[in-house]
């Protein structure tokens, strides 16, 4: 019997796990067992702090300032938190990814309509990350067209001829560095009794209502870039991938609540840096990413322009890397190919391939000249926000499949947590198109 390459390699990597978790109790070991279980929920938060989202947070920080969005920021974390747990309870205990299980337990038909729904979404979200580098890039006199391919083709490279654990590292590396927005928000010298303020309600003043299209709009961008479909089918594949078990469950909520925490921290200090310094000028609302940069030089300085010009290259560069992956392990999951970084390209050509042809697909529209590039930003965070309803649902049928999960079946407070998060989803969803289409049923302003 011929063991499969990837197979044997996640043994290694299981192995090199078990030798610390059974060895000396010493720190440094300690410190070695963590390192090696953290990864999934580090990756999946902090490049959820995608080029589109650091876009949007901007946007709500110049247009809203220090108000109602600054706290919004942390029941959004809980909820990515609530959500993304769930994966990790199903990749741990099936063994399986979120697209196979899907196919397998629901049938063709869902199984075609979750992939359908997670690849357009994928492509449409990629092309945000090639803004980010693209726009980053301009500030340092770096043309697209070197700027974009590059990116492309490293992301290709990673993705096909790296091996899980590598892959994982270089991922870290890359998304570690997301947290540069934080000492530019420090260094910045905010108004921290305003910060403070937004906490308590002092600054929550909404022009125009709480269901004008304005807010609605943003409101739906911000949850669509602080949990997406991807997420579910990348952490979800990661864990399976990466070879964790059960009794690695704990440390995974560790890992994800590690990431959680970055992932706000780092929205946080955008609105912050572009609510104190942006949101005063007349055109606030009217900013579009390069619009955010120029201010940002004629009101912070040059140097701030450039580390948000840096972090927005980082954020589109480690995007593009998780989201690629989570496009391969699906397409390979539901088609019943080879699904795991650890196989070899010459031998799972077919896996790799569409996460690649998606990717590139998503660069050639951010090469062509006078594209949009602010309302294709904000367009896709409302898309995630809107397709994400039925992703959840999926999530939700599977964590209480009892012949599934066993003891780890979703319970009964879950549950209700669950439900609450999609009603939420699909009243934000209606309620922007209703003031899409009719702005002024509730009396609110555009």
């Amino acid at each position: 019997m011929v063991v499969p390459e990837a197979l044997l390699v996640r043994v290694q990597d299981r192995l090199r796990i078990a030798r610390l978790r059974n060895g000396p109790k010493t720190l440094g070991n300690r410190i070695a067992l963590w390192l090696a279980l953290i990864g999934p929920g580090l990756l999946v938060m902090l490049g959820d702090n995608d080029a589109g989202g650091v876009i949007t947070y901007s946007q709500t920080g110049a247009v809203y300032g220090l108000g109602v969005f600054l706290p919004i920021m942390i029941p959004l974390g809980i909820m990515a938190y609530f959500v993304q747990e769930m994966t990790i309870r199903l990749g741990a205990v099936t063994r399986r990814g979120h697209a196979e299980l899907i196919w397998k337990r629901y049938g063709a038909f869902w199984g075609i309509f979750s992939i359908a729904d997670l690849v357009i979404a994928n492509i449409l979200t990629l092309m945000t990350e090639f803004i980010g580098v693209r726009v980053g890039g301009d500030v340092f006199g770096l043309s697209h067209w070197l700027t974009v391919p590059v990116t492309l083709i490293f992301v290709a490279f990673v993705l096909v001829f790296l091996r899980y654990w590598t892959w994982e590292r270089i991922a870290l590396f890359i998304a570690v560095l997301n947290l540069v927005f934080v000492p530019l928000a420090l260094l910045s010298h905010p108004d921290w009794s305003a910060v403070g303020r937004a906490f308590v309600g002092g600054n929550w003043l909404v022009p125009g209502g709480l269901l004008s299209s304005g807010f609605l709009v943003l409101l739906s961008a911000n949850i669509g870039t602080t949990i997406a479909p991807w997420q579910l089918f990348f952490q979800q594949s990661c864990i399976v991938d990466k070879g964790l078990l059960p009794h690695d469950i704990d440390a995974s909520r560790r890992d994800l609540m590690l990431g959680v925490t970055g992932m706000v921290i780092v929205a946080m200090a955008i609105i912050i840096l572009t609510g104190q310094h942006l949101h005063v000028l007349p055109n606030a609302k009217d900013l579009n990413v390069e619009g955010v940069l120029a201010a940002l030089k004629d009101h912070v300085g040059g140097w701030a322009t450039d580390l948000f010009a840096l972090g927005l290259i980082e954020a589109g560069l480690i995007s593009s890397i998780v989201i690629t992956a989570s496009t391969a392990w699906a397409v390979g999951e539901a088609l019943n190919l080879p699904r795991s970084l650890n196989d070899a390209p010459r031998k799972a050509w077919a896996f790799y391939a569409p996460a690649v042809v998606g990717s590139a697909v998503s660069a050639g529209v951010v090469m062509l000249p006078h594209v949009p590039l602010g309302f294709l930003n904000i367009t896709v965070q409302v898309i995630a926000t809107i397709f994400m309803p039925a992703a959840m649902l999926f999530l939700l049928m599977l964590v209480n499949d009892a012949e599934l999960m066993g003891p780890f079946v979703n319970s009964r407070n879950r549950n209700i947590g669950a439900v609450v998060i999609m009603v939420l989803l699909i009243v934000c969803n209606a309620l922007y198109g209703i003031t899409t289409v009719f702005p002024h049923v509730f009396g609110g302003a555009k």
